[in-house]
């Protein structure tokens, strides 16, 4: 029984040697293609920028069209994404800033969108991640933009009133609350760190099995991992799983967030505009003028236009007392005949319109 045991196993095993050694081949051959794509650009003068998200995204859709399983589109995305990062990594590794230090979200964000393969830049606030690469630091940053229970991060929505910086991709990440401390059990911990986004998410856990323990904000949950490492066995943090290895933290409790479906959406910034990938979103900024019906007004030619609002919220100008803006996002490319159309009217409607830039929808 043993040995056709062990004979079946070994059959099977070298059935995947072969296969390992075919991928290797096939992988290789694609890596040699992608810099011929880099050497017919730099022959034609538009060498420009390496990453197109545009393509990026058709790429992944036309594979997850074409996948007949057993692997989950998911884990598809996931390979292939790292593929594309290796290979575009031959001609130069794409430099990404992100809201630091290790561990946090928006590192894992970073890295499920551009791969290991691009060089990471940890920065210390929001404000950094947009100067990295205002000041040609890095190529790209990636910034949270809105959470699906917490609503938006403001920082990131100001900051975006005031840059030049194009948003150029989107990347969605379930977010998974963790309590890490190096306490022996749950009841010795007497204080949580943690961002103030992720506090309000385990607003109601905290109530019912910490409710003595002091609440601390720090400017990342990475950070609050940190401090909690390097205090004693009292100190817990809220963190994901990347933050608990990276700082050696046991998990005294797994996904606390009070929301099952808890997401964070995160904008991908650059000095350029993404082309039309098929399935595009455009996101702006616009006001109105102070009159009656005047939000009306504004949102009258995107519908006449037959677009779709995927998104509308306010947010004070800072200019004035009462004054707001209104951050949009619409269906479709700006070069879309219909967008288009809608820019056009709202150009002439709006005291203010800016286009934060057209881009791919997340590809899951």
């Amino acid at each position: 029984m043993d040995n056709t045991l062990q004979q079946e196993l070994a059959n099977v095993r070298e059935e995947i040697d072969a296969l390992d050694a075919r991928l290797l081949d096939i992988l290789n051959q694609r890596a040699c293609c992608a810099q011929k794509v880099g050497a017919i650009k730099a022959r034609h003068g538009a060498a420009g920028h390496s990453y197109r998200p545009e393509r990026e995204a058709q790429v992944l859709r036309r594979l997850q069209a074409l996948n007949a399983g057993p692997l989950p589109d998911e884990s598809v995305t996931l390979l292939f994404r790292e593929v594309m990062s290796a290979c575009l990594s031959l001609e130069k590794p794409l430099s990404v800033a992100f809201l630091g230090p290790a561990g946090t979200f928006s590192e894992a964000a970073a890295v499920k969108h551009f791969g290991h393969a691009a060089c990471l830049l940890s920065c210390a606030s929001i404000d950094d991640v947009f100067r990295e690469v205002e000041s040609g630091h890095a190529e790209y940053a990636v910034a949270p933009l809105e959470n699906s229970t917490e609503g938006a991060v403001g920082r990131t929505l100001d900051l975006l009133l005031q840059t030049s910086l194009h948003i150029c991709g989107e990347v969605v990440v379930r977010i998974h609350q963790n309590l890490l401390s190096r306490a022996p059990e749950l009841r010795a911990v007497k204080k949580v760190y943690a961002h103030a986004q992720s506090l309000a998410q385990c607003h109601e856990w905290l109530n019912r099995n910490l409710p003595e323990a002091e609440r601390v904000r720090v400017a990342s949950n990475a950070l609050a991992a940190q401090q909690a490492a390097e205090e004693d066995e009292t100190v817990a943090a809220i963190a994901g799983v990347a933050a608990g290895e990276r700082y050696a933290l046991a998990t005294l409790a797994a996904s606390i967030e009070d929301e099952p479906n808890n997401t964070t959406r995160f904008a991908v910034l650059g000095r350029h505009d993404a082309g039309i990938s098929g399935r595009d979103k455009t996101s702006l900024i616009l006001s109105s003028r102070n009159r009656p019906g005047a939000l009306f007004e504004l949102l009258k030619p995107v519908a006449a236009a037959g677009v779709s609002m995927c998104r509308l919220e306010s947010r004070p100008a800072r200019q004035g007392l009462w004054e707001y803006v209104y951050y949009m996002d619409v269906e479709g490319h700006r070069l879309d005949a219909g967008v288009a159309a809608a820019l056009k009217s709202l150009q002439e409607e709006a005291a203010y319109l800016k286009v934060l830039g057209s881009y791919p929808v997340a590809v899951y």
